[in-house]
């Protein structure tokens, strides 16, 4: 490739998007980071369950808000100053996080936080196709999957390790001096485009507004739902009533206004909307399985959450070993079969953890997660080429905020499935393993009587505590079954994913 094809030097470029990428990287690492650890923060804000999660909450929303608005943002003011801001403002509110003085401050800060946190995902891959020419976006998409794929995967790790041997407070703390190099790296460098000033007179106030209640509502109804019984609570029919209100106004607005706050014509793009349905079913088995299996570990296995880092963090290591050769792989096979074959690892790796026994180990998750890391990591990062590939260059920034929101309400949509069904799945499942707890069953009878001269030596209570024993692991083999119906639907969902690649047209080629 001619060094007169590239925009920008080859080093700079590489500089700035290096910057981007790790504070893409912070983003996505403090969901999950935060997330391992809310006990640790109730503990430390006196709060109660409930009132924990929102530190949750307040994060999703506002980035699930702030993605789709940061193609806007940063046509008006660059994407050198938008995503600088981002940083600042990310930067400033963990720090504002970890000095909180109550549960109220602490919420506000981790609004601003998933704003700017969520501005800065986009707005990086919108730069990737910016920075680098069309035939050498390889390696950079290959960094880019790393980066939405080792958050997840090494954030319970990392968690675990600074709320056991620090504070909770260094979950939030360790954003800040990154957070000033990437600031200082990307403002100091070439600006990528130039500030369109004049957009913010056309600026749909009324379309910005909608799209607001639309996400926020929708992120908050997904995620709260669950827990309250649904349209049982009048928050959450409220959320319900807001994302449809909001919904009517932000697409009545984006098909009849002549300037739309986002241009959805991009779904007229064979390639892209398909890939917005791959990336959709990613973003649930994503957070679905960060979701599932340490809460299975947790529970079942009552583990605490350094162990459960240990474990998880397999999947981490094996998609940092894969990336080399996967930047062997884009630009020499079709990446329509590339993405077919990664969404079948995948489905294959959910598929074998969908066996899972009370007893289910490091040994047991291994496997599962070997082939989960490398057929996700394909996934996430061919796809996006797929679904920005055949777009023209003045749909990218658009195209980009609507591609990574479709993943994170993926995610939520993942998240609010397994949350409502997973206590009537297990008392289904209870119901039928009491069932066969009878004194005519052979089995019962047998561990009964191995419990109870286990606990002879406490004498009268002996049998009543065999008994609870036995119904304590019949509500863990029916938790564990329930886990086992929801990764087997996953799969089944994900292998409809994979088969959508046939209908796909095929992308521009690239190159290392």
């Amino acid at each position: 490739m001619a060094a007169q094809d590239w925009k920008f030097s080859p080093k700079t470029a590489w500089i700035i998007f290096t910057a981007m990428i790790f504070g893409n990287f912070m983003a996505i690492l403090d969901i999950q980071i935060v997330a391992s650890s809310l006990n640790e923060i109730q503990a430390g804000m006196s709060a109660s369950r409930y009132e924990v999660t929102w530190v949750q909450t307040t994060y999703l929303i506002a980035e699930i808000i702030a993605i789709p608005m940061s193609s806007i943002v940063a046509r008006i003011l660059s994407t050198r100053v938008y995503y600088t801001l981002c940083a600042v403002g990310f930067t400033l509110s963990s720090l504002l996080c970890a000095l909180a003085w109550n549960l109220e401050s602490l919420l506000v800060f981790r609004a601003i936080q998933g704003f700017t946190g969520g501005g800065m995902i986009p707005t990086s891959m919108t730069a990737l196709y910016l920075l680098f020419p069309d035939h050498k976006r390889a390696i950079p998409l290959v960094l880019f999957g790393m980066v939405s794929t080792l958050g997840p995967a090494i954030g319970p790790t990392i968690g675990g390790y600074l709320t056991t041997h620090f504070s909770w407070h260094w979950m939030f703390l360790i954003n800040i001096i990154p957070g000033i190099l990437i600031a200082t790296i990307v403002y100091s460098n070439q600006a990528i485009d130039q500030p369109k000033h004049s957009l913010i007179k056309q600026l749909d106030w009324l379309s910005l507004i909608g799209m607001a209640m639309f996400l926020g509502g929708l992120e908050y109804f997904l995620d709260e739902g669950a827990r309250h019984d649904w349209f049982a609570d009048v928050a959450v029919r409220t959320a319900f009533i807001t994302c449809i209100t909001g919904a009517m106004i932000f697409f009545y607005r984006s098909f009849t206004s002549p300037n739309p706050l986002l241009d959805l014509s991009v779904f007229k793009n064979k390639n892209f909307t398909l890939s917005a349905i791959i990336t959709f079913v990613i973003g649930m088995a994503l957070y679905g399985l960060g979701y599932m299996i340490p809460v299975f570990l947790g529970q079942v296995r009552e583990m605490n959450s350094s162990q459960i880092g240990h474990i998880m963090m397999v999947t981490g290591i094996v998609m940092f070993c894969f990336a080399p050769l996967l930047a062997w792989l884009i630009p020499n096979f079709d990446t329509r079969k590339t993405v077919f074959v990664g969404m079948l690892l995948a489905t294959f790796g959910v598929w074998l953890n969908a066996h899972l026994t009370i007893h289910s180990d490091y040994d047991f998750m291994f496997w599962p997660q070997v082939y989960r890391g490398i057929g996700l990591m394909i996934c996430l990062i061919v796809v996006s080429h797929l679904a920005m590939g055949t777009l023209p260059m003045h749909k990218i920034a658009d195209a980009s905020g609507i591609y990574n929101v479709m993943r994170n309400i993926g995610g939520a949509v993942g998240l609010a499935l397994i949350n409502s069904s997973l206590d009537w799945l297990t008392a289904w499942h209870v119901t039928e393993l009491n069932s066969a707890l009878t004194p005519a069953n052979a089995v019962f009878m047998e561990r009964l009587d191995q419990l109870t001269a286990q606990y002879a030596e406490l004498g009268e209570q002996a049998q009543q505590l065999a008994i609870s024993s036995i119904y304590r692991d019949v509500h863990y083999q029916a938790l564990t079954a329930s886990f086992n119906d929801l990764l087997k639907l996953l799969s089944l969902l994900m292998l409809g994913a994979a088969l959508l690649t046939l209908w796909m047209d095929r992308s521009r080629k690239m190159s290392i």
